[in-house]
């Protein structure tokens, strides 16, 4: 028998991709060669979205489906990696330590501000 939550979560992550795709090449387009801040935003706003569902306890279906799946596929740290060596082997080390640490630092706080917007949202204030 098919598990149609396991089936629901492997196609969010599919469209999660294929999102991030799509906004990395809109955020980047012209700019191929300077800070990757399409990468950047797509793990914030992925960051902030998964803190937020998990804030506002929904379903373990719900969880699954959009946290693992849409957002699972949609934020991706492998690409923060690579586009860092990237921008070291071209010699930019001052925007390769700004992407590694400013994903670090701008993903956590994305996670807070989700967290306490959930809260918020949950308890009704």
């Amino acid at each position: 028998m098919i598990d149609l939550t396991f089936v629901a979560t492997v196609l969010a992550g599919g469209a999660g991709a294929g999102l991030r795709y799509v906004v990395d090449a809109l955020v980047m387009r012209g700019r191929p060669d300077r800070f990757p801040l399409g990468i950047f935003l797509v793990n914030v706003t992925g960051s902030f979205a998964l803190s937020l569902l998990l804030g506002l306890e929904l379903q373990p279906v719900w969880n699954s489906v959009i946290g693992v799946g849409l957002l699972g596929g949609y934020t991706t740290f492998s690409a923060v990696s690579v586009e860092t060596v990237l921008l070291i082997q071209r010699r930019r080390r001052r925007r390769a330590l700004l992407n590694a640490v400013g994903t670090l630092a701008a993903t956590v706080a994305a996670v807070g501000l989700g967290v306490l917007l959930g809260l918020l949202i949950t308890v009704g204030y």
